[in-house]
């Protein structure tokens, strides 16, 4: 039986879009595991799966009170001890009381679904985020510091910048400050998500240092097979983070979905048409991109625009991060899989353009191209700003921590051996036949001898 106050279709819809969110990690972990060499293609898919088990502990102990309890430091973090460990979460649910108990004490407000699982849904868009990082380090980082990083970031970085962006005030209720006292605009995370792991992926590189053979050796895809469908699975799962980041199976569900699929393909065609002519060629490693780019660029202003604004984002989108993926050969820093061309890039572009291209109709507030003037082109110029420097700060200072204490990046030797067999003693293409070769004389087969 649904409790009282609970809405079920509301809920079905949370539940399908948590699990939607579920889906990037693996899909992540195929497109990022196709970028790499062969040699650690298992490496990154456990960095990427390690990340989730982490992450998901952490959140729950504390992060999600950190993100989302009572503002306990003028917007800037949420109460610690609130809902350590989710207390407080199940007992209304089994007890059958309204679901303004389940709210008691966080939003102040009634949902049409247990608060338990806003929390996970959450949850998820930490993991995706810390797991972005990886790609900026990966070949050449020790896996065990990297569980810890993932640990201790999503502590000091990712709940303090979800708290800023995502806790909304409520009557008698603080939020947090880059949502409630500067009026940024961001629907599914292009501050939080996308410029905080693009920020958080360049700091990690530059103190860790390029890798061995970088801008000397051939770096590319080892399997674009598995980029193309890791690329597939990140879209199916950004209708789940985008859309639901309504929180609710509504119109403005159904406007982000639309949205998200329109800003996915004007960011596909516009990398494709730059490669076809830049190069001469267009490939399916820049059509992965190009969808990402979109994707990336779209998160934050899904809620705000039109689909007209969706796809020119999208497409302002894909040529910038079209653009951006080679200035760590111009620059010298070595952003293994592009985290910062297209995610810090993306997610920029999809932040300052809400200021251009926000609608009325759909954001409450107009842009600047929809005659708003540039009061909201100035909020969102902030919070990007705040974002990208505070993530690549504390970002830096911890790497540069890990890396004198415990270390954590892996022996020269080591990665130009593969991280696979170095560190997990195992390999993901065993081309070598095993056992003595089959024979075909006398009075069988000789199969299988």
């Amino acid at each position: 039986m649904t409790s009282p106050g609970i809405a079920a279709g509301d809920t079905a819809w949370m539940l399908a879009a948590s699990a939607m969110v579920l889906v990037m990690v693996p899909g992540l972990a195929f497109f990022y595991g196709g970028m790499v060499r062969a040699k650690s293609v298992l490496n990154m898919m456990m960095m990427v799966f390690g990340a989730l088990a982490v992450v998901s502990v952490v959140w729950v102990v504390v992060g999600y009170s950190l993100a989302f309890g009572r503002d306990i430091g003028g917007g800037l973090i949420g109460d610690p001890w609130q809902f350590l460990g989710l207390r407080g979460m199940i007992e209304p649910i089994h007890a059958g009381k309204s679901v303004a108990s389940v709210a008691s004490g966080a939003s102040g407000m009634p949902l049409p679904y247990p608060r338990i699982l806003f929390a996970a849904f959450e949850g998820l868009f930490a993991v995706v985020t810390v797991a972005l990082i990886a790609g900026a380090i990966a070949d050449r980082a020790r896996f065990g510091t990297w569980l810890i990083f993932c640990a201790i970031w999503t502590v000091v970085v990712y709940a303090p910048v979800a708290h800023w962006v995502f806790d909304l005030a409520s009557p008698g209720r603080a939020g947090g400050w880059l949502v409630d006292r500067i009026g940024a605009l961001d629907f599914a995370g292009g501050t939080a998500v996308e410029i905080n792991s693009g920020a958080a992926g360049l700091a990690a590189a530059l103190i860790l240092g390029r890798r061995v053979g970088f801008g000397r050796d051939p770096m590319k895809p080892h399997n674009l097979t598995l980029v193309m469908i890791g690329a597939g699975l990140l879209w199916f799962g950004w209708f789940g983070f985008n859309s639901g980041s309504a929180l609710a199976a509504n119109g403005t569900a159904a406007v982000v979905f639309v949205n998200t699929l329109l800003s996915g393909c004007t960011g596909l065609l516009t990398w494709l048409g730059i490669e076809r002519w830049r190069d001469g060629h267009a490939t399916s490693f820049g059509a992965a991109s190009g969808a990402v780019a979109g994707l990336v660029a779209i998160t934050p202003s899904c809620g705000s625009v039109t689909p007209v604004g969706a796809m020119a984002i999208g497409a302002v989108a894909g040529a910038a991060c079209a653009a951006a993926v080679g200035l760590k050969y111009r620059f010298g820093y070595d952003d293994s899989l592009d985290v910062v061309g297209v995610h810090l890039v993306g997610g920029l572009v999809g932040t300052i353009l809400i200021g251009l291209f926000a609608a009325s109709p759909v954001a409450g507030v107009s842009g600047l191209f929809y005659g708003g003037g540039i009061d909201q082109l100035g909020k969102q110029l902030l919070a990007a700003g705040v974002t990208l420097l505070y993530s690549f700060v504390v970002t830096g200072l911890l790497v540069w921590l890990l890396q004198r204490t415990i270390g954590f990046r892996i022996d020269g030797e080591h990665e130009v051996t593969g991280l696979d067999l170095v560190i997990h003693a195992e390999s993901a293409y065993d081309l070598h036949v095993a056992g003595a070769r089959p024979h075909f004389g006398g009075g069988g087969s000789g199969l299988g001898r």
